[in-house]
């Protein structure tokens, strides 16, 4: 009984030297050190590689260029630019879609079965006769555009842009 009451004391002290204890300071390197830039020994454990990765090559080292995918002659894109008429279906916001899909298409909601159409900058400034394709989705869930579609039409292949649809009368 006589020793139960020292363990408070006890923890207690301990806990009070551990605050007065001088702790140890971070210390930085000083900004013109030299830096260590040895690449690690073969022992040295890495992450397996996955399959079909790049195996350590440069990313787009084997790409194919947009070039390559369109498969559009010069003949082929200036007969499908400009048109006007049709049927106006809706507007929708429209990303690249499958880069090695061959063609003028357009995959959209706004239709239900493949058919002749043509889509158009909202301030009208360029248009483009395309198949329309239907995703399978809501109208308002957006769309996909090929490839030579984008190119024809001059824009930036990370573009979202929003599409004026019409359906060829």
């Amino acid at each position: 009984m006589r020793y139960a009451s020292l363990i408070p004391l006890g923890l207690g002290g301990l806990l009070l030297l551990a605050a007065c204890a001088p702790r140890p300071q971070a210390v930085a390197p000083a900004p013109d050190a030299p830096v260590d830039l040895r690449s690690p020994d073969d022992e040295t454990v890495r992450p397996a590689s996955r399959p079909g990765g790049t195996g350590g090559r440069a990313l787009g080292a084997t790409g194919v260029s947009a070039d390559a995918l369109d498969s559009i002659t010069p003949g082929e894109r200036a007969a499908a630019l400009g048109g006007s008429g049709g049927t106006v279906l809706g507007e929708t916001l429209a990303s690249l879609g499958a880069a090695g899909e061959p063609g003028l298409w357009l995959r959209t909601g706004l239709v239900s079965e493949v058919t002749q159409g043509r889509v158009e900058l909202p301030d009208g400034s360029r248009s483009l006769q395309v198949e329309l394709r239907p995703s399978g989705r809501e109208a308002g869930s957006g769309s996909q555009m090929s490839l030579s579609a984008f190119r024809s039409l001059d824009l930036a292949l990370t573009q979202l842009v929003t599409l004026r649809v019409l359906r060829a009368e």
